[in-house]
């Protein structure tokens, strides 16, 4: 009795310890489970947004005095600058299109270079140009259409907006619903393309060293893709095998039927 006991013991402990490592599985930063509380790097402000071909910018001049700078905020349908704005989701607010030589045209100031500039250096430039013709203007520069794929092993995979510059990994993941069970979390890849190059990298979110990475904070038009694991690539082997001999049984019986028929047909 006491035998039987133990063995049952003992293998209550092993089950306990398979669902606890399926559990851990799961986990993020497992690198932090041994302590309580801490910081964390936040490095973002070492890898600000660059502009590139075909972003949209919304660009405010303001001034105390809003007749002085009235001018550089043209409405919409001034033969001056239409051609390269958009209207954008907020009213009355105009978007400048940067062409592919990287040139935005705006009003009084007239064709601007802001292709790899980041949104600060723009502002800076125009609030200098600005500057010459009235005292203290203020200068501000967002881009209105960054974007990146989020596909793979999330819930709900999409095209992620976002309405601010300082967008992570995790703020993407998040707005697709977290990832699925099947997903492996040290195999998040983000693929970047910067001045016509490609390129890549792995984050391994399990780790919370991943908040160093140049890749945590995403740029648009980036594409996130979160890796199956290999109960889903079995899972996905199974379903795929057991298509194809259905599709095989459902074939040899429609022959069969044929067969069938023809026969009965010659025999009357």
């Amino acid at each position: 009795m006491k035998s039987r006991f133990f063995i049952l013991l003992i293998a209550a402990a092993t089950l306990l310890s398979c669902q606890s490592s399926k559990d851990n599985a799961l986990a993020y930063f497992k690198d932090l489970e041994a302590s309580s509380n801490g910081t964390l790097a936040n490095p973002q402000g070492s890898y600000p947004i660059r502009i590139q071909p075909d972003d949209e910018l919304v660009i405010v001049v303001t001034s105390a005095v809003p007749e002085a700078t009235a001018a550089y905020n043209l409405p919409m349908d001034n033969p001056a600058v239409r051609g390269n704005l958009r209207q954008a989701t907020q009213p009355r607010t105009q978007t400048y299109v940067v062409d592919d030589a990287g040139y935005i045209m705006m009003p009084v100031l007239g064709r601007i270079y802001v292709n790899g500039k980041t949104l600060e250096e723009i502002s800076g430039e125009i609030n200098a140009m600005v500057s010459q013709n009235v005292k203290d203007p203020y200068v501000r520069v967002d881009i209105v259409n960054f974007s990146v794929d989020v596909m793979g092993e999330v819930r709900a995979p999409q095209r992620v907006y976002s309405g601010h510059q300082h967008f992570t990994v995790l703020d993407a993941l998040s707005q697709c619903g977290d990832l699925t069970e099947y997903a492996k979390r040290d195999r998040v890849y983000v693929i970047r393309t910067e001045e016509g190059k490609r390129s890549y990298h792995r984050l391994d979110l399990t780790n919370s060293d991943v908040f160093n990475s140049p890749y945590f904070y995403l740029k648009q038009n980036d594409v996130v893709y979160v890796e199956p694991n290999q109960i889903r690539i079995d899972n996905s082997k199974y379903n795929q095998n057991n298509a194809f001999k259905l599709s095989v049984i459902s074939t040899v019986v429609s022959s069969v039927s044929v067969i069938a028929s023809l026969i009965i047909a010659l025999a009357r």
